[in-house]
């Protein structure tokens, strides 16, 4: 089903008051890692489970806010690597196969028969993901700028931005020599993951994580990143980011779209910006085509950030909306 989009003059939502996590723990997995995960929210609520972006963008309190806290059992957790999950960028047993049993593990920790998924970005490949193996396990679906790991969106990242942010391109690319500029990503990747010059590490690390933040919001946001929190995320995230995109790409014969024949029966709306350079519009036509079913949201003034106003509006009314499902 596809609906027409809200006209840009309309009220938009806002988010949920803040609110602080009842419980918090830490789920351990394989070696070395160990999971960040909290609940807030209504403790005999609606468990409906946040997957971050990235791969490896963590979580945030103000993820908390797209949900009613009267009526969900709010639940996130920091994937591998990520946020507050220990060690902060480690790329050893790192895959989606890992982070779907790490999804499926805290669901039994947390003694939940089944929750609601919302996800964007990478969080929307991860509840694909986690959809099609455990699908009796899902109540609905929220997805957003959707993202299938496959090779074509891994050159846009790279390659194809700069049709509509050269500015923000070139800086990504003057980080490496000229030489390699049609390699980007494995030149990157040797720079993530040279621990032997953390300098150089760094200096990568942020130049990628802004490239993408320039890029993420319908009018550019060019953040800037000074404290040594901030630096940490963003060597996290970029390396993370380059691994999957190095070694997590999904071939074209195992594609998500295969199996939509195991999801097809949960109730799912796609949230799509019109203007989202970072996951373009075309996958997520592309899911819309394969999975008719779900309710088709396009966001004609929405970017990729999940915060841009339409799309944050959008979102939350996804949530109300799915307060109906049981």
């Amino acid at each position: 089903m596809t609906k027409m989009p809200h006209h840009p003059r309309e009220r938009l939502l806002d988010l949920f008051p803040p609110l602080s996590p009842y419980a918090t723990g830490f789920l351990d997995v394989e070696q070395p890692h160990s999971l960040y995960w909290e609940q807030s929210g209504n403790p005999d609520g609606v468990p409906v489970l946040f997957l971050h972006g990235g791969p490896g963008a963590g979580s945030s309190p103000r993820h908390r806010r797209f949900f009613d806290p009267d009526h969900y059992r709010i639940i996130l957790f920091d994937q591998r690597g990520a946020g507050r999950s220990t060690p902060l960028g480690c790329l050893e047993n790192n895959t989606t196969a890992h982070l779907v049993d790490d999804i499926e593990r805290l669901r039994v920790r947390l003694n939940i028969e089944k929750w609601h998924l919302f996800g964007g970005s990478w969080g929307s490949t991860l509840a694909l993901s986690y959809a099609r193996a455990h699908p009796e396990r899902c109540i609905s679906m929220i997805l957003r700028g959707i993202f299938l790991m496959e090779q074509p969106e891994i050159d846009w990242f790279l390659y194809g931005i700069k049709m509509i942010f050269p500015e923000a391109w070139e800086q990504f690319a003057a980080m490496i020599d000229p030489d390699h500029h049609d390699d980007l990503l494995n030149a990157y990747y040797a720079l993530l993951t040279d621990d032997k010059d953390p300098r150089a590490q760094g200096d990568a690390a942020i130049t990628w994580a802004l490239y993408e933040s320039a890029c993420s919001s319908l009018i550019p946001n060019y953040e800037t990143i000074t404290t040594e929190e901030q630096k940490s995320h963003a060597t996290a995230i970029a390396r993370i980011e380059a691994h999957y995109f190095k070694h997590g790409v999904i071939a074209p014969e195992d594609s998500l779209l295969n199996d939509i024949d195991k999801i097809r029966a949960i109730p799912a709306t796609i949230i799509q910006g019109r203007y989202d350079i970072i996951c373009p519009i075309h996958t997520a036509n592309k899911l819309h085509n394969a999975w008719p079913e779900a309710d088709y949201i396009v966001v004609p003034d929405g970017g990729h950030a999940a915060l841009d106003p339409a799309i944050r509006s959008r979102l939350i009314e996804a949530t109300e909306n799915a307060k109906t499902i049981l």
